[in-house]
C-alpha cells in the first residue's frame, strides 16, 4: 500500500529524515509515533504530495484513495447529516444525475454504480459515525456553521471516516475528542477494513487500535510488530543488545589495541600486529540508541489544609440567568482526592470546573471552601491568553516581581525552560512548551487543588508519563478531565460523571464506564452490574485513598531530612568560602580574626557531624518509604 524508500529531507538546517525507509502493506493499522518535532506531520505532508523528499522517493499504490483530515473545517449552512453525505462527491454526483438521466444505460449504470458504493446505507453510517463522535440525532439535524471550531473537525473526521479511503491519515485526532468519543474511534479503527496510519500520543489507542509501530528517531524510521507497550519494550531490549555489543566490541579494540602496542616493534610479531591494525581499522564502531531524557513536571508542595476544600450544598451553576446547565450539586473534594470527570462534551465538564475555580459563581445553593485555598487551573483555552511576541521569562517574571533574575530562570528551568527557551517568543514555542509553560503558570502559588481540563493534547508519551509522575507525587487534590485513559487509569481513584444536568459518583472503573456507554446507546439500563462488583471496586478505591494516607508521613520524613541536608550543605558551603577568603587571615596579630577563624572552624565541624546524621536520617527515611511502597503495590 505504502513504501517510503530512502527519503532525505530537511527544514531549513535540520537534517528530519535520512535516507528513512518503511513498508506498509495493506490493510495494517499502523501507529506513527516520535518526540514532538520529530517530523511526523511532515512526513504526512509528504505522502500527500505537498512536500517533496529531497531524495528518496515515496509510493501510494496507484489506485488507492488517501483520506485525511484538512486544516479547514466544514462550516456551511447544510445540517451535519447533510455535510457528511455529501463529502461524498461521487455519491452526491450520482444521486444528483439519477433525478435527470433519460438513457437506459446510463440510468443502469448509475443505479449499479451507486449499490457498489453503499448508496442505500449511506445515511444511515453518516448517522452512525455521526453519534460516535458525540452528535444525537437533534445535534444532526443542526447547520454545520451553528457549531465552533472544535466541534466542526470532528464533523470534519466524520467525513473522512465516512467515504471510507483505502489510506487513511489521522493526525491527532483525539484532540478535539472527549472520552467517550475517543473510546468510539478506537473501536471504529480495530475493524475498518482498509489500512490506517495514525499520529497519536494517546497510548491506550495505539495499544488497541493498531497492529504495528513506526517510530520515527533520528531521521530513521523503524517498524515493531503489535501495540505501544509492545513497541517500549522492544525498543528497550534492542537498547540493551546494542549496549551489550558496543561494550563487547570496546573490550575487543582495547584487547587488539594492547597487542598492537606491545609487539609492533618486534621483529617476530611485526606482521601478526599489521595484520590486528588492519583489523581494528576494518572494525565500524556500533552506534547505540541513547535514550532521549524526558523532562519532569515540577509541581511545588502546597501547604496542607483540612479537608473539606470546597463543599457544594444544592448549588447550581450556568451562563445565564436562570438558565443552569447543572443543578443540585451536593459534592465535597478532600485534600486527599483524585477525582476523574467523566461525560460528552457538552454536558458541562468545563462549566463544573470553572465553578471550582471560581471562574463561574453558583446561581443557587451554597459554595464553601477555605478562605486560604489555592487553586491551579489548566485549560487548553488559557493557551490563548499567553501573549504569542513576549517570553516565558516575561510572564513568569509577572508572579516574581521581586525576584531577581536567576531565580525567575531557575524555576523555569525547572519545568524546562533553558537559556534559550527562556527568552523565546511564545509564538515560536511549540504545543508542548507552551503547555509546559501554563502548567508553570497554573501551579506557582503552590495550590492545594489541581484542576486539569485536558492538559495533555499537546504532549508526547513520554512527557505524559512525566506528567503522571508529577501528578502522583502532588500532595494536593486533582480533578481531572481528559480524554487519555492512560493518564486516568494511572491518577485518579474517584470518578464522577457529568450527564443529565448532574454531577455524581460513578461506582466502578474505565472499563465499566465503557459498558455503560455502550448499554446507554444500546437503550440498555447501565444498573445492570451487580451490586458486588461495584462494591468491591468502590472498597478498591477507598484502600488507595488509605494507603497515600499511610505513606504520608513515611514521604514528609524523606523531605525534611533533604531539607534538612540542603540546609546544612549550604551553611557548610558558607563557611568553606569564608575560610577559603584570603581577606579573613590578613592580619595574622588581630586576635578578634583567630577568635572568628576558630569559631568557623569549630562551628563547619559541627556542620559537618549534623550534615552526616541528616543524611542518615534520609537514607533510612528512604528506605523505608520505598520499602512500604514496595509492599503497596505488590
Amino acid at each position: 500500500m505504502l513504501h517510503i524508500n530512502d527519503i532525505t529531507f530537511r527544514i531549513a538546517d535540520r537534517l528530519l529524515f535520512e535516507q528513512a525507509t518503511v513498508a506498509i502493506p495493506p490493510g495494517h493499522k499502523v501507529g506513527l509515533v516520535g518526540r514532538n518535532g520529530a517530523g511526523k506531520s511532515t512526513l504526512f505532508n509528504m505522502i500527500l504530495g505537498d512536500l517533496s523528499p529531497e531524495a528518496g522517493d515515496i509510493k501510494v499504490r496507484a489506485t488507492a484513495r488517501i483520506g485525511h483530515v484538512g486544516q479547514e473545517a466544514p462550516g456551511g449552512p447544510q445540517s451535519l447529516l447533510q455535510t457528511v453525505l455529501d463529502s461524498n462527491h461521487e455519491m452526491s454526483s450520482l444521486n444528483t444525475e439519477a433525478l435527470t438521466a433519460t438513457d437506459p444505460e446510463r440510468i443502469s449504470y448509475i443505479h449499479t454504480r451507486l449499490a457498489d458504493i453503499g448508496a442505500h446505507s449511506a445515511e444511515a453510517r453518516a448517522a452512525t459515525i455521526l453519534a460516535g463522535l458525540g452528535f444525537d440525532g437533534a445535534a444532526q439535524a443542526r447547520p454545520c456553521s451553528s457549531y465552533s471550531g472544535g466541534w466542526r473537525m470532528r464533523v470534519a473526521l466524520a467525513c473522512v471516516l465516512f467515504n471510507e479511503p483505502d489510506l487513511l491519515l489521522l493526525d491527532e485526532p483525539t484532540n478535539y475528542l472527549d472520552l467517550e468519543g475517543v473510546m468510539w474511534l478506537e473501536s471504529f479503527l480495530r475493524t475498518y477494513p482498509y489500512t490506517v496510519l495514525i499520529i497519536s500520543h494517546d497510548r491506550d489507542l495505539l495499544n488497541k487500535a493498531v497492529t504495528h509501530i513506526v517510530h520515527l528517531e533520528h531521521g530513521k524510521l523503524n517498524s515493531y510488530t503489535g501495540g505501544y507497550d509492545r513497541f517500549e519494550q522492544l525498543r528497550r531490549q534492542h537498547m540493551e543488545h546494542q549496549m551489550a555489543l558496543k561494550s563487547k566490541q570496546e573490550t575487543e579494540r582495547r584487547h587488539i589495541q594492547s597487542f598492537v602496542d606491545r609487539f609492533k616493534a618486534k621483529a617476530s610479531k611485526a606482521k601478526q600486529a599489521q595484520s590486528r591494525m588492519k583489523a581494528l581499522a576494518r572494525m565500524q564502531p556500533i552506534v547505540t540508541m541513547m535514550e532521549s531524557s524526558t523532562i519532569p513536571f515540577n509541581f511545588p508542595k502546597p501547604e496542607p489544609l483540612s479537608s473539606p476544600l470546597i463543599a457544594l450544598d444544592e448549588a447550581s451553576v450556568g451562563y445565564e440567568e436562570g438558565k443552569p446547565i447543572l443543578r443540585n450539586l451536593d459534592l465535597r473534594i478532600d485534600m486527599d482526592d483524585r477525582i476523574a470527570l467523566l461525560g460528552a462534551n457538552g454536558n458541562g465538564k468545563s462549566t463544573f470546573a470553572k465553578l471550582l475555580a471560581s471562574k463561574l459563581a453558583p446561581m443557587t445553593g451554597k459554595m464553601s471552601k477555605s478562605r486560604v485555598l489555592g487553586i491551579g487551573y489548566f485549560a487548553q483555552h488559557q493557551l490563548d491568553e499567553l501573549i504569542p511576541t513576549e517570553t516565558p521569562l516575561f510572564h513568569l517574571s509577572k508572579l516574581m516581581p521581586d525576584a531577581i533574575e536567576s531565580k525567575v530562570r531557575a524555576r523555569l528551568g525547572s519545568f524546562g525552560f533553558g537559556a534559550d527557551k527562556a527568552t523565546r517568543a511564545v509564538e515560536n514555542l511549540s504545543g508542548g512548551e507552551k503547555a509546559r509553560l501554563m502548567f508553570a503558570i497554573a501551579t506557582f502559588q503552590k495550590p492545594q487543588l489541581l484542576i486539569l481540563d485536558e492538559p495533555t493534547n499537546h504532549l508526547d508519551v513520554d512527557s505524559r508519563e512525566a506528567l503522571i509522575h508529577a501528578i502522583n507525587g502532588y500532595d494536593g487534590a486533582v480533578l481531572l478531565i481528559s480524554h487519555d485513559r492512560h493518564l486516568v487509569d494511572a491518577c485518579v481513584d474517584r470518578l464522577w460523571i457529568v450527564e443529565d444536568g448532574d454531577v455524581k459518583t460513578f461506582e466502578g472503573d474505565l472499563d465499566d464506564y465503557r459498558k455503560h456507554l455502550l448499554a446507554l446507546r444500546s437503550g440498555a439500563k447501565a444498573e445492570n452490574r451487580s451490586a458486588k462488583q461495584s462494591e468491591n471496586k468502590k472498597a478498591a478505591r477507598q484502600q488507595a485513598a488509605e494507603q497515600r494516607k499511610l505513606l504520608a508521613p513515611m514521604k514528609r520524613a524523606v523531605e525534611n531530612a533533604e531539607k534538612a541536608i540542603e540546609k546544612f550543605e549550604n551553611e557548610k558551603t558558607k563557611l568553606e568560602d569564608a575560610l577559603a577568603d584570603p581577606d579573613l587571615y590578613e592580619d595574622q596579630e588581630d586576635e578578634n580574626a583567630a577568635i572568628l577563624v576558630t569559631r568557623y572552624q569549630l562551628r563547619l565541624r559541627s556542620i559537618k557531624n549534623d550534615l552526616a546524621k541528616a543524611e542518615e536520617k534520609w537514607v533510612l527515611a528512604e528506605e523505608a518509604y520505598a520499602s512500604a511502597q514496595a509492599e503497596q503495590q505488590g
